[in-house]
C-alpha cells in the first residue's frame, strides 16, 4: 500500500513548565480583571495582548503521521476430508478454491491465504481447530474474513472462536440433504466358540422435513458373514436393536450390516457397516492318559498345566487291572479309573486327547477305543506320543486305534526300535507347515538342537494319509507325523525323547514351542492351519497372506473392494510356504480376496467412522458460528463460487452472488511531524503591535 500523510492530532508543547505558565495566566487574569474594574480605556488591548502572549508561550502545534497501510488478510479453509469426496464434493470445493484465489489476487490491499484440512481419521473434521492454528500467525486488526469451503460437517463446530471478521461457508451442495446410517452402538471384540454375541445397533434417519414420521418405520436389516448367504431381518428406525450372532469357530469373524439407502439420500457409505468378532474357547479341556512313569510324563504335564485355559485330566496307568501283585489298596489310587465316564460319556466334551506311550493292555475295551476313532472322525484332535510299547505286543496299532494312526511299526519287535544318537530335522514339507516353520534354533541345515537317542522305525499308514513334518537327521526315519481323519486331525511324535530339550541337553531345543503348535494344531487353530489364506487391512492397505503346504503354489489372487469392483493382485513369496500381496484399501467396507479356492475377508475402518456418522451437507452445524460473525452460507451446485468483494465495516457482508471481506485499514507510523500553529514570528509580531495599541489607548 501507498504511503499517506494525515493530520493526527492538536496538541500543546508549552515553551514554559507548565506550573509557571499557570501563574502566569492568574497574573494576567487578576491585571485584566483590575483594569476592567477601573474601567482603564486599553483593558480590552491588554486582554487580547495577555491572550497572546499565554497562547503562544502554551505552544499549540498539529502532529501530522506518515502511514503505511498494511494488506487485509482473507483466509480460505478447504475441506479434504473423507466425507468430501462423496457425490462429486470434492471437484466443486476445488474448482471454487480456484476461482476465490483469481479474484483475491486481482483485489490490491489484500492477502490471500488458503489452508487444506485433510483426513482427519478417528476425530472427524476438526474444522474449527484448523481455523485456530492458522489464525495464530495473523493479527486480528487485518482479518478482513474467513471463508470455508466444507460439507459442514464439523465435529468441532461447539467450541467456534469469536471473529472479529465475517465467515462465509461455502457447501458444494443444491441443498439441505438426507441421510440415512447404520450406527454400532455396542458389539463385543470376543466371543465365545458356541455361545451367541450380542451386538446393539440402530439405524438412523437424519435431515428429514418431518423427522417423528421415520422414528418407527421398519427396514431390512442384511447380515452377511464371511461370505456365507445373507440373513435378513426387520429393523425399526431410531431405537437400539439387539443382534444376536452365534460363535461357530475360532478366529477372526468378518460381518457386514447394511440397511436399503433412504430416497434422496447423500450417500450410501454409512449405509453399511463392519466389524470383526474374535472367536476365542472358553475353557480347553484336555485327557491325558499316560502309560507307565517314564521321564517325559512330567513334559506333557508341565506344558498343559502352565497354560490357565486349560482345564487338564490326567491319569496315569499304574498296572492293568488283571494284573494282581497284592498290593494294598490304600497304596493304589484313590479314585478309580472312570472308563465309561471318560471314553463314554464325555469324551466328545474334549478339545483334546493326548495318549502317552499307552499300552493296549485291556484297560480300555476296543468298543472305548473305537469311541475315540468316532470322535476324532467326527472333529476330534488325537495326539499320541510313543515309545518302546509301539513296537510291542501291547501296541495300540493293534487295536482299533490304527484307523486313525496316519504311521504304523515298521516292525513289530527290537527291530522296530532304533537305538542312536540324532538331531531332530525338519522336512522340506516341515518347513512349509506352521507346526514346525521357523522353530527357534532351525536354520536350515544343521539344527542347533541337542541329540534325541531313540525313535520308532515307522512305515505310512495307506489308509491314513500323512505329512512328515520331522525326521532322526536328514536321512532318519519319519519322527513327527501328522494327518486329517474325517473331519478330526491326529498328529503322532514317534519318540518319547523330547524331554531331553527340557532339561537343556547338550543345548535342548525348542520342546514348549512345538508341543504347543502341535497341540494347538490338532485342535484347529486357525493361525496352524496348513492351506490358509488370511486378509487384513491397516492404515489404508490390504495385505493377503497365503499359506500353503506346495512346493510352488499359485500366487495370482483376486481382491473384491466393498464397491464390487475386482481387482488383480499377485502374492510375492515370503518364504518356504507362505506369500504375501498389497493394495490401497481407501474404501471403508468388507474386502473379500480370493486365491487357489480360498477366500478370506477383511474389514477395512472401524465399525462407525466418525467422518462417516452423517454424510449429509448441511449449513445448520455451522449455522451459530456463521451468524455470530454477521457472515453468510452458499450452496455451491449449481451457481459456483460467488463474487469476492471488499466492503467497509458495518455495511452488508455479503449479497446475491457476492461475499465481502472487510477492509480493516491496518496501518503502521512511518513518520511523524510536528508544525506550530503560532509561528514565534507572527507571536511576536502580534503580542507587540497589541501592546502598543494598549499604550496609545492608554496614554490618551
Amino acid at each position: 500500500m501507498n504511503a499517506r500523510e494525515a493530520i493526527a492530532a492538536l496538541r500543546f508543547l508549552p515553551l514554559l513548565p507548565p506550573a509557571l505558565l499557570l501563574l502566569l495566566a492568574g497574573l494576567a487574569v487578576l491585571v485584566v480583571a483590575l483594569s476592567f474594574w477601573r474601567r482603564a480605556r486599553g483593558a480590552w488591548w491588554r486582554l487580547g495582548l495577555f491572550a497572546t502572549l499565554l497562547l503562544w508561550l502554551a505552544g499549540p502545534s498539529l502532529i501530522t503521521e506518515t502511514h503505511r497501510f498494511l494488506p487485509d488478510i482473507g483466509l480460505l479453509l478447504v475441506d479434504h476430508s473423507a466425507s468430501m469426496r462423496v457425490g462429486g464434493r470434492m471437484a466443486l470445493a476445488d474448482a471454487a478454491a480456484a476461482k476465490l484465489a483469481r479474484e483475491a489476487r486481482a483485489i490490491p490491499g489484500l492477502e490471500w491465504r488458503t489452508v487444506t484440512i485433510p483426513e482427519q481419521g478417528a476425530s472427524g473434521t476438526r474444522l474449527f481447530a484448523a481455523m485456530r492454528r492458522a489464525l495464530a500467525d495473523i493479527p486480528r486488526d487485518r482479518l478482513a474474513g474467513v471463508v470455508a469451503i466444507t460439507d459442514g460437517e464439523a465435529s468441532d463446530a461447539t467450541a467456534h472462536p469469536h471473529l472479529p471478521a465475517p465467515l462465509h461457508v461455502l457447501i458444494p451442495a443444491r441443498g439441505e440433504q438426507t441421510d440415512r446410517r447404520i450406527r454400532i452402538v455396542s458389539a463385543p471384540a470376543y466371543g465365545i466358540v458356541g455361545q451367541t454375541a450380542r451386538v446393539d445397533i440402530a439405524i438412523e434417519d437424519m435431515g428429514l422435513p418431518d423427522r417423528g414420521t421415520a422414528i418407527g418405520r421398519s427396514v431390512p436389516l442384511t447380515i452377511r458373514r464371511d461370505g456365507a448367504p445373507p440373513v435378513v431381518q426387520s429393523v425399526a428406525v431410531g431405537p437400539t436393536h439387539e443382534i444376536d450372532l452365534p460363535i461357530t469357530a475360532e478366529g477372526p469373524s468378518v460381518i457386514e450390516l447394511s440397511v436399503p439407502r433412504l430416497r434422496g439420500e447423500a450417500s450410501g457409505i454409512n449405509n453399511r457397516s463392519v466389524l470383526t468378532i474374535n472367536g476365542v474357547r472358553d475353557r480347553l479341556r484336555v485327557l491325558l492318559v499316560s502309560g507307565r512313569p517314564h521321564p517325559g510324563e512330567r513334559t506333557w504335564r508341565r506344558l498343559l498345566k502352565a497354560d490357565p485355559s486349560v482345564d487338564l485330566v490326567h491319569f496315569t496307568i499304574l498296572r492293568p487291572p488283571s494284573k494282581d501283585d497284592l498290593t494294598p489298596l490304600n497304596e493304589l489310587s484313590l479314585i478309580s479309573f472312570p472308563v465309561y465316564e471318560l471314553f463314554q460319556v464325555k469324551i466328545r466334551q474334549f478339545d483334546l486327547i493326548i495318549l502317552d506311550r499307552y499300552k493296549n493292555r485291556g484297560l480300555l475295551p476296543p468298543r472305548y477305543i473305537q469311541n475315540i476313532v468316532d470322535y476324532v472322525r467326527a472333529g476330534g484332535a488325537l495326539l499320541v506320543s510313543v515309545g518302546r510299547e509301539f513296537a510291542g505286543n501291547d501296541s495300540l496299532a493293534s487295536s482299533p486305534l490304527a484307523a486313525v494312526l496316519p504311521a504304523l511299526p515298521a516292525d513289530f519287535g527290537p527291530a522296530g526300535i532304533v537305538d542312536a544318537p540324532f538331531r531332530p530335522f525338519v522336512t522340506a514339507l516341515g518347513q512349509r507347515d506352521p507346526v514346525t516353520a521357523d522353530l527357534p534354533g532351525w536354520n536350515g541345515g544343521d539344527p542347533l538342537w541337542g541329540p534325541w537317542y531313540r525313535y520308532l522305525a515307522t512305515q505310512p499308514n495307506p489308509d491314513v494319509p500323512g505329512d512328515v513334518l520331522m525326521r532322526a537327521g536328514p536321512a532318519g526315519g519319519p519322527l513327527l507325523v501328522t494327518g486329517h481323519v474325517g473331519r478330526g486331525r491326529v498328529a503322532m511324535l514317534l519318540s518319547d525323547q523330547i524331554w531331553l530339550w527340557s532339561r537343556g541337553h547338550l543345548g535342548g531345543g525348542p520342546q514348549a514351542e512345538l508341543l504347543r503348535r502341535i497341540a494347538h494344531w490338532s485342535m484347529g487353530e486357525p493361525s496352524l492351519a496348513e492351506n490358509r489364506l488370511t486378509a487384513h487391512v491397516a492404515r489404508g492397505v490390504l495385505t493377503v497372506e497365503r499359506r500353503s503346504l506346495a512346493a510352488n503354489p499359485p500366487t495370482a489372487a483376486t481382491v473384491t473392494g466393498p464397491d464390487g469392483k475386482r481387482h488383480p493382485l499377485t502374492l510375492a513369496p515370503v518364504r518356504p510356504g507362505l506369500a504375501r500381496g498389497q493394495l490401497p484399501a481407501p474404501e471403508v467396507g468388507v474386502w473379500r480376496a480370493d486365491a487357489g479356492g480360498l477366500s478370506a475377508f477383511a474389514a477395512a475402518g472401524p465399525a462407525d467412522p466418525p467422518e462417516f456418522a452423517d454424510l449429509r451437507a448441511t449449513a445448520s452445524i455451522l449455522a451459530p458460528a456463521v451468524a455470530a460473525s454477521h457472515g453468510s452460507v452458499t450452496w455451491l451446485d449449481p451457481h459456483g463460487a460467488p463474487a469476492l468483494r471488499m466492503v467497509e465495516p458495518g455495511g452488508l457482508s455479503s449479497g446475491d452472488g457476492w461475499i465481502g471481506l472487510l477492509r480493516r485499514h491496518a496501518h503502521v507510523v512511518t513518520g511523524i511531524d510536528v508544525v506550530p500553529l503560532i509561528p514565534d514570528w507572527a507571536a511576536l509580531s502580534l503580542i507587540l503591535l497589541l501592546a502598543v495599541l494598549a499604550w496609545r489607548r492608554e496614554g490618551r
